[in-house]
């Protein structure tokens, strides 16, 4: 993979979050969708392959838990980013042990999960 824009999913049930990273992470050339729905986020994944995928843990129709077993399940070199506004070291080794690339707990600024991003990226380059 060269260094080419990345195809970046946002899944966060609290609106003003996904228009944020989307505003931030807009601005290093990166191609950003927002999903409020984590069921509508994974019809699109269906259909549009992504290569990273940054979903909040706690929503309301499907957690990101299950999104994180599911986008896996679909493609193993999708990086799986997890954010929450409640994080535990359950939930963390939870995610990471299912597969999640890394962790971040709200409330965060948009340049430390950038850092996050860019470490995940440079393992798909690898690839």
């Amino acid at each position: 993979m060269e260094n080419r824009q990345l195809r970046i999913m946002v899944i966060d049930d609290e609106q003003i979050v996904g228009k944020r990273l989307k505003s931030a992470l807009e601005k290093t050339g990166d191609i950003i969708e927002t999903f409020e729905d984590g069921v509508k986020a994974l019809e699109r994944l269906n259909n549009h392959p992504f290569d990273i995928v940054v979903t909040d843990i706690r929503m309301d129709e499907i957690d990101g838990i299950e999104i994180l077993e599911k986008v896996l399940a679909k493609s193993n070199q999708t990086k799986v980013i997890m954010i929450t506004g409640y994080a535990t070291v359950e939930m963390a080794r939870e995610a990471l042990a299912k597969g999640a690339f890394d962790f971040i707990a709200k409330p965060f600024k948009p340049n430390d999960l950038r850092a996050i991003i860019d470490k995940a990226a440079k393992e798909l380059r690898k690839n």
